[in-house]
């Protein structure tokens, strides 16, 4: 497989890839070495700010400019600390930052940050999306303009913790059989600082309709991306613990998705966050891997792929 460090100069992660005004841009998270030590809730993820990358040309090859630090911590009223995964939208002229981020209780909640160019400075809302909850939002623009917030993430993410849009008096992880955890889907208010309804569980389903079971290695964790190839949606996304980017198919935003198979294995890191973007008639995979950081999970670094595919539409790294 052909790939790229696209910025060996920092560490990144989490690369959310838009194409704003002819140029691709990536909303990464920003990984930094803060002492804290590993632990399974990400407590040793703790990044304060986000930057900006852009880029003009080929994506293998092309020089990138890091635009600078676009949003950090102490900005936003409610958040406390980890800026973890975020995605960026264009709505009415304007850019989108959704992001996620523990507030002063150690909740984790999504927020929105709106800038008049996809460069920033991104403005925050003073208080976090009414109903939110847990990490990784993705925001899918479809072709009627109606805007999707695709989120959610186990663990260290939180979501063991909610059932039904409600907080759970005790966690539950679902074990064998039972239904896993899934992502959460809603559409967002047509100024998109708000859910315009309650979120929705994102099903994954086998071939036969069936879905996943918990014990399933190609279950949903983490890292929710959303994409469309001609005309139908494709949900990818981690599956934390078996380290797995999967995907799967369906003919609307909500799902359910059959499954369709594995798009990357795993890498050098424990995460393995991603985005798929069309940019200048190609197609393109970026995620990221500790491979410069010596496999130091919390230092990672951004990377670009080709993506093909293929007759039965299915997706090749």
């Amino acid at each position: 497989m052909k790939t790229r460090y696209l910025f060996p100069e920092d560490y990144m992660a989490d690369p959310s890839a838009n194409v704003f005004d002819g140029k691709l841009y990536v909303y990464p998270s920003h990984d930094r070495d803060s002492g804290a030590a590993f632990d399974d809730d990400g407590g040793h993820f703790q990044m304060r700010d986000y930057h900006v990358l852009r880029l003009e040309g080929d994506p293998m090859t092309a020089p990138v400019t890091d635009c600078g630090k676009i949003l950090d911590v102490d900005e936003v009223p409610w958040a406390e600390k980890q800026m973890w995964d975020n995605d960026v939208v264009e709505i009415n002229g304007r850019y989108h930052l959704i992001f996620s981020a523990k507030d002063y209780n150690g909740v984790f909640h999504l927020g929105v940050a709106v800038a008049d160019r996809p460069e920033g400075p991104f403005t925050p809302q003073p208080d976090p999306i009414r109903g939110s909850y847990s990490i990784d939002p993705c925001v899918f623009k479809d072709d009627d303009g109606q805007v999707y917030c695709y989120f959610g993430g186990i663990w260290g993410g939180q979501l063991q913790w909610y059932c039904n849009n409600k907080a759970l008096k005790d966690e539950h992880l679902p074990q064998g059989k039972e239904a896993p955890l899934p992502s959460r889907v809603a559409r967002m208010t047509d100024d998109g600082l708000q859910f315009a309804e309650a979120p929705r569980p994102v099903i994954i389903v086998d071939r036969e309709g069936r879905p996943l079971p918990a014990d399933d290695p190609h279950r949903f964790f983490e890292a929710s991306w959303m994409h469309k190839y001609r005309g139908r949606y494709y949900f990818s996304y981690s599956t934390g613990d078996s380290h797995l980017l999967c995907y799967g198919v369906a003919d609307n935003p909500y799902g359910p998705f059959t499954y369709r198979g594995e798009l990357l294995q795993p890498v050098v890191g424990w995460t393995t966050h991603h985005s798929i973007v069309e940019y200048q008639g190609r197609w393109y995979l970026f995620h990221h891997d500790c491979v410069p950081s010596e496999g130091t999970t919390w230092l990672r670094s951004l990377k670009v792929a080709p993506l093909t595919y293929d007759a039965d539409g299915d997706m090749h790294v």
